[in-house]
C-alpha cells in the first residue's frame, strides 16, 4: 500500500480550526477526536459513508456538541476546505478521497496520533498479531498495584483523547495498538516508552497489501525509540528476535529463561507467554515479581477469549470469538487436550490457512465451516486429510451461525469441548467479533440447544 504523507504539525489553538474527521464508526472510534476538538474550539464535520441509522449509537454520544454531521456519503468539498482531517483507522490509506486533500497539503492525522501528542505520561503500547488484548489487560492490572493506570487503544474501553486532560506525568497508560494505527504514528515520528509485541504473524493483509507492509507497521512500535526506552519481545518469535539485533531501546525478553510456570485460572501456552509479557513489564516498573504473579493467578480473563460458557451433557463451550487469525485458533485448539468440536471461518481476510489446516486435520474430531472462507477451508482439510491418509477432522458446512451452533450441537459427545475459534474477523456476519460471540452465548443458553 502506498505510504500517505501526514504533516505532523499540530495546532496549539483549535479556536475556529476547520477539522473534518473522516469514519465515525459504528461503535463510537471517532467519537473521542470529536468531542476533544469541539470541547476546545475546532469547528469540527464528520464525514462518514455509512447513514445516520447505521451510525446512531455513536451519533447520540455527540448531541449538544457544536457538530455537523455529513453521512451517508462523503462530500469533496469538505476534504478541500479543512485546516486537518482526522483519519478513521480502518480508512484505507490510499482512499481517494483523500488524494484531493493530499494535493492542497491538507495535514491529515489520526485520533491515536493526537493523544500521543498530548499525553503527559508514559505510554506503554501492546502489539502483535495475537494476544495484544489479554497481554494488555494483565499489564494494567499489574501496574495498578504502585499507580493510577488509564487503559485504552485497540482494545475498546473508549477513547482516551477524550479524557487526556485528567491524565498526569506521574500516570500510566497502556495501550493496545493495532497495525492500522501504528501505521499512522510513523508520521508523527513517535513510540511508546515500553513497547511490548506479542508475536508478528499474517494478518490484515486485505489493508496493508503485503506481508512486508503489515511488518513496516508493527516496527513503529519501536522506530523511534531511544536508549531511555524499553522494547519487550518474545524470544520464542523468529521474526522478532531479529528485531531485538536493529532497536536502539533497551531490549527485555519474554518469558525468562529459568521462568516457573505462571498459575493462571485461563487454559493454553499463550496465555503462559502473555502472562510472562506482563511480568516483565511488571519489572520494568518495580513492581516485584511475587506481587505480579498473585495479580495474574487472580486474573479472570477478558471476555470472548477462551471464555468458558457452559457445560451441557458433558460438553464444555468455550467462546473464543477473539480468535481472528490462524495463529490465534491454534493456540486455541492446543490448550484443550479433550477431543474438540470446532467453529470455523468467517470474513476473508486473504491470509493462508495452510498451517492452521495442518493443525486442524487429525487432531480435531469434527469442525463446521462457514462464512466467505468456508469452501476454501473444506477444500483445504478435504486435500491435507487425504494426503495423510486421515480421517478426521468431519466436515460440515453451515448456511449460517445460527446453523453453525445447532451442527456442533449434534457432533459433539459427552466429553469433548465444542470451541467457537473462527480464525477470521466476523464482518461477513456480524458488526465485531464481539457480537458473534454474544450471539454464540444466547444459542448455548437456549433450551433448544
Amino acid at each position: 500500500m502506498p505510504l500517505v504523507m501526514y504533516d505532523n504539525t499540530i495546532p496549539e489553538n483549535w479556536a475556529d480550526k476547520k477539522v473534518l474527521v473522516m469514519g465515525l464508526g459504528r461503535f463510537g472510534g471517532g467519537v473521542g477526536a470529536c468531542r476533544f476538538l469541539a470541547e476546545r474550539g475546532a469547528r469540527v464535520t464528520v464525514t462518514d459513508l455509512a447513514s445516520e441509522d447505521e451510525l446512531t449509537e455513536s451519533v447520540e454520544q455527540l448531541r449538544g456538541l457544536p457538530i455537523t454531521f455529513h453521512l451517508g456519503g462523503h462530500q469533496e468539498n469538505d476534504f478541500n476546505n479543512s485546516d486537518l482531517i482526522v483519519v478513521n483507522p480502518a480508512v484505507r490509506r490510499n482512499s481517494h478521497w483523500l488524494k484531493p486533500a493530499i494535493k492542497n497539503n491538507v495535514p491529515l492525522t489520526s485520533e491515536m496520533n493526537l493523544f500521543f501528542r498530548y499525553c503527559p505520561a508514559p505510554i506503554v503500547g501492546i502489539t502483535g498479531s495475537n494476544g495484544k488484548s489479554t497481554t494488555t489487560a494483565m499489564i494494567a492490572e499489574v501496574l495498578k498495584t504502585d499507580n493510577r493506570v488509564w487503559m485504552g487503544g485497540n482494545i475498546g474501553q473508549g477513547s482516551l483523547l477524550a479524557k487526556v486532560d485528567r491524565i498526569q506525568r506521574d500516570d500510566i497508560v497502556v495501550l493496545e495498538l493495532s497495525s492500522f494505527q501504528l501505521y499512522d504514528l510513523a508520521q508523527l515520528e513517535r513510540s511508546p516508552h515500553v513497547a511490548v509485541v506479542t508475536n508478528i504473524a499474517p494478518n490484515h493483509l486485505d489493508w496493508h497489501g503485503t506481508m512486508d507492509e503489515y511488518v513496516r507497521a508493527k516496527k513503529n512500535v519501536f522506530r523511534f525509540q531511544t536508549r531511555d526506552d524499553y522494547l519487550v519481545l518474545s524470544r520464542k518469535d523468529g521474526e522478532l528476535i531479529k528485531w531485538g539485533k536493529i532497536s536502539k531501546s533497551r531490549v527485555i525478553w519474554f518469558p525468562s529463561r529459568d521462568m516457573e510456570r505462571i498459575e493462571l485460572k485461563m487454559p493454553g501456552r499463550h496465555n503462559q507467554m502473555n502472562a510472562s509479557a506482563a511480568l516483565a513489564v511488571g519489572e520494568i516498573f518495580g513492581v516485584k515479581q511475587e506481587t505480579a504473579r498473585d495479580i495474574l493467578r487472580d486474573f479472570p480473563g477478558l471476555p470472548h477469549r477462551l471464555e468458558m460458557v457452559r457445560e451441557i451433557g458433558g460438553v464444555r463451550y468455550y467462546n473464543d470469538s477473539i480468535s481472528t487469525t490462524p495463529e490465534s485458533t491454534i493456540a486455541a485448539i492446543e490448550a484443550f487436550e479433550e477431543n474438540k468440536v470446532l467453529i470455523l471461518g468467517g470474513y476473508d481476510k486473504k491470509i493462508s490457512f495452510e498451517h492452521l489446516v495442518r493443525k486442524v486435520v487429525g487432531s480435531v474430531e469434527a469442525v463446521v465451516l462457514l462464512g466467505q472462507v468456508r469452501d476454501t477451508l473444506a477444500e483445504l482439510i478435504e486435500r491435507e486429510k487425504q494426503s495423510r491418509n486421515e480421517n478426521l477432522p468431519t466436515c460440515e458446512k453451515a448456511d449460517d451461525f445460527d446453523h453453525a451452533v445447532a451442527l456442533v450441537r449434534k457432533l459433539a459427545q459427552p466429553d469433548m469441548v465444542v470451541l467457537l475459534s473462527p480464525a477470521c474477523a466476523s464482518y461477513d456476519m456480524f458488526r465485531n467479533f464481539q457480537a458473534r460471540g454474544e450471539r454464540f452465548r444466547q444459542l448455548v443458553f437456549k433450551n433448544r440447544l
